[in-house]
């Protein structure tokens, strides 16, 4: 019994002890700045802050989950707009609000966790570094946390830090696809050769042999496309925004068989593990092409094709791979619009 009683007065003194130190020497809220900056311009990255649909695709805080389910609330960007999560794997859920904005400059979060009635406030300020470069500051203000708990307050800031960190490549790599595809966009010139040097891609996709017959590669090329799609898309979780055009890669000498090898795959930021056999990675390296954009039926394209290789020949280049970059995504029985580029050397 004197025993009992004995450790019963040392847990006491130990959560006592806690308990003042708690109090005394911890803060019952952490206010903390991070600033970051990215090779953007200031429009492109304050729209990804200011739409909630955009924000949950690249911050890390939502899109790490495969099986977090968000709600959407009008009018889903701007000041009013709103969302709520529930993560069952986490047993984790809350909801998070945009009070403020003002557009290119600042907007303020409440974020709701749990049964938590008390926000963490979080200010985000942007700058304008140049035509190409923007500053991001975030402010944050946690709740005021009981004695027991407070000492979450040692960890918050570095939980926080880490999530900005991850949540930075994540958005570099969302602004990097978009900026790529307004890029060439803007630079369309239908049915002119130009010479342009490429960068190399990481593609996932198929390898694929079919009929050269009428539309039988183009049917087929849709089709394939399609499963590419749904297995980035679903399989891997990807978003559009995530990933490049399209692309179709084969011998630009293949197109006069009856039948013709092909490879098509979506372009991603890396490599990933990836459990199904059908899809494989391909590596596009970056090298000088001749360059010419079409738009009309799938079938007209083989003569671009042929121009393209009558220039390197004329220009006494050899040649390798044909690509085929869909501006709009292959659907059968539709026109096409893309970019077909062939790589020349000497």
């Amino acid at each position: 019994m004197r025993l009992l009683k004995f450790l019963a007065v040392i847990i006491l003194l130990l959560i006592g002890a806690y308990a003042a130190s708690m109090y005394f020497f911890v803060d019952e809220n952490k206010d903390f700045t991070i600033e970051r900056e990215v090779d953007y311009p200031l429009a492109k990255v304050y729209s990804q802050f200011d739409n909630l649909q955009n924000f949950t695709r690249w911050n890390n805080y939502y899109s790490s989950s495969k099986t977090i389910k968000i709600d959407y609330y009008s009018p889903y960007e701007g000041e009013g707009s709103a969302i709520s999560y529930k993560d069952p794997a986490k047993d984790s859920d809350g909801e998070m609000f945009i009070r403020y904005a003002k557009q290119d400059k600042g907007l303020r979060y409440q974020l709701f966790e749990g049964d938590n009635e008390n926000p963490t406030v979080i200010e985000v300020k942007f700058e304008k570094v140049s035509d190409e470069k923007t500053h991001i500051k975030w402010v944050v203000h946690t709740p005021k946390l009981p004695v027991w708990t407070r000492v979450q307050n040692f960890w918050t800031e570095d939980r926080f830090t880490e999530n900005i960190n991850k949540s930075m490549v994540n958005l570099k790599n969302v602004l990097g696809n978009k900026v790529e595809k307004d890029n060439q966009l803007a630079a369309i010139k239908y049915d002119s050769i130009m010479v342009e040097k490429d960068e190399s891609q990481m593609l996932l996709g198929v390898n694929v042999s079919t009929s050269n017959k009428k539309d039988a590669l183009y049917k087929n090329l849709s089709m394939n496309y399609n499963k590419v799609y749904n297995f980035v898309t679903i399989d891997l979780g990807k978003k559009d925004d995530e990933f490049g055009y399209p692309m179709m890669i084969s011998d630009p000498d293949n197109f006069k068989d009856k039948e013709i090898s092909y490879f098509v795959g979506i372009p991603l930021s890396k490599k990933e593990g990836v459990s199904d056999n059908n899809f494989s990675f391909r590596t596009i390296n970056g090298a000088e092409k001749y360059i010419i954009y079409y738009k009309g039926n799938f079938a007209g394209s083989v003569k671009a094709i042929q121009q393209l290789v009558q220039k390197a020949k004329k220009d006494e280049f050899r040649y390798g791979d044909v690509s085929h970059t869909f501006i709009e995504p292959p659907v059968e029985n539709q026109d096409v619009n893309v970019k077909i580029s062939l790589s020349v050397f000497k």
